[in-house]
């Protein structure tokens, strides 16, 4: 069975491209363009790894991040997003605890091996 990932962003363009790349490795590909949609995906069709956008109306990443681990603590959720400060970063994995934090661009190569890093977490 093939492994599946969520990818949850505001802009279809990204959710496409992530859909693009990481299909043609192997891996199904859900897209979701809010926070709400994502969770209710999730009650329905849980994932092996969720790629989360930080900013997103209505709900942002970091919400969705803690609604996402209350539900499934095992899950792993990666921030894929453009804050690329340091600080984004030291948040995202210190203090919020995201499995990883991935920043657009990103190329094709780090996508992938990210992902499927992600993916082992969750053997």
């Amino acid at each position: 069975m093939c492994p599946k990932v969520m990818v949850v962003d505001d802009e279809p363009d990204t959710i496409d491209l992530v859909k693009l790349i990481l299909e043609s490795e192997g891996i199904d590909v859900m897209g979701a363009s809010s926070g709400f949609e994502c969770l209710e995906f999730i009650k329905e069709d849980l994932p092996d790894a969720v790629l989360l956008d930080i900013m997103m109306p209505d709900m942002n990443g970091w919400e969705t991040f803690h609604k996402i681990k209350e539900s499934n603590p095992g899950l792993p959720v990666a921030m894929l997003t453009v804050k690329s400060q340091e600080f984004d970063k030291m948040l995202g994995l210190h203090v919020i605890k995201a499995d990883d934090y991935i920043t657009k661009p990103f190329s094709r190569k780090e996508l992938i091996k990210r992902t499927k890093s992600l993916l082992e977490l969750n053997d």
